[in-house]
């Protein structure tokens, strides 16, 4: 019987974060939690130095176990095969074309079939789907509302990424509307002060009233951009990550009573898992472990 323990991995533009979970407890084992920063415009031998160290780091205590990895990492990238398609952009030009699935299995001293790729956004909602806020759930939504609009579907238990920071809504794209800059953009225009993030604007937005209302017009947008996804995809629960989340109570309202009145059920959540939910996610595509 194979071990339960498999290796998340989330890879991102400026760093790698490892952690074992057991895929039949779907729980994170804490203590195997390790982060890096890495220049991810650096050699391609230093970034996968760098990936490994983190690896191997993660596995320390659980030397003996069969190595299973799920990696999250972001596109262009065939996935199935674990090759990088990233070029012309500030992140892994170095890595272009490079079958990582292969690398990575020669300098770990693994077979390359125990490697397995996710899209980084839709591993934040796999991890949800298998442990988090949407565990059991058919049809969902996943939104990662921060710097830019993460987005992906779940349709019976696999979830893909959803592509839709680039949808057209109202006088230009999704992203215009649902990230940090739009709130910023938004508060100046009615207040004529500048902040740096969303956090700032939930501390007082009890006691300024431009605060409210930015905060109620992304509630509005937001819920009127959900609604044809909603019944595109029979969303029974849509999950909200990302930093634009921890405001989530501040704007919800909005959000709920807009999807009532128009007659819809789905359940708004709010990540359960939060910045574990990317490793479990990637842990959990390695399906031939359960």
């Amino acid at each position: 019987m194979r071990s339960p323990i498999v290796l998340g991995i989330d890879i991102g533009g400026s760093h790698i974060t490892a952690a074992l979970v057991n895929v039949d407890t779907k729980t994170l084992i804490i203590e195997s939690i390790h982060r890096k920063m890495v220049n991810s415009q650096d050699l391609a031998a230093n970034i996968f130095d760098a990936w490994c160290e983190v690896i191997i780091d993660s596995y320390k205590g659980y030397e003996t176990v069969t190595k299973y990895i799920g990696i999250a990492i972001p596109g262009p990238f065939d996935y199935e095969n674990g090759i990088c398609l990233i070029k012309e952009q500030d992140k892994f030009q170095a890595l272009y074309n490079i079958n990582l699935k292969e690398e990575l299995a020669s300098r770990l001293e693994i077979p390359a079939s125990n490697i397995y790729f996710i899209n980084d956004a839709a591993s934040f909602l796999q991890g949800e789907v298998f442990a988090g806020g949407a565990k059991d759930s058919t049809n969902v939504l996943g939104f990662t509302l921060g710097t830019g609009l993460g987005s992906s579907i779940c349709t019976n238990g696999q979830a893909i990424d959803a592509e839709l920071w680039n949808a057209p809504f109202l006088n230009g794209i999704a992203e215009d509307y649902f990230s940090t800059k739009w709130f910023v953009k938004r508060y100046f225009q009615l207040s004529g002060r500048a902040l740096e993030g969303v956090k700032d604007l939930a501390d007082f937005v009890n006691i300024d009233m431009h605060a409210k209302q930015v905060f109620k017009e992304f509630g509005n947008n937001f819920a009127q951009f959900m609604m044809p996804l909603i019944k595109k995809h029979h969303a029974e629960v849509v999950i909200i990550g990302g930093n634009i989340a921890q405001a989530f109570n501040v704007f919800s309202t909005n959000v709920i009573d807009i999807l009532e009145h128009n007659q819809f059920k789905t359940k708004i959540k709010i990540s359960k898992l939060k910045e574990h939910a990317a490793l479990i996610g990637a842990a959990s595509c390695c399906q031939i472990i359960y």
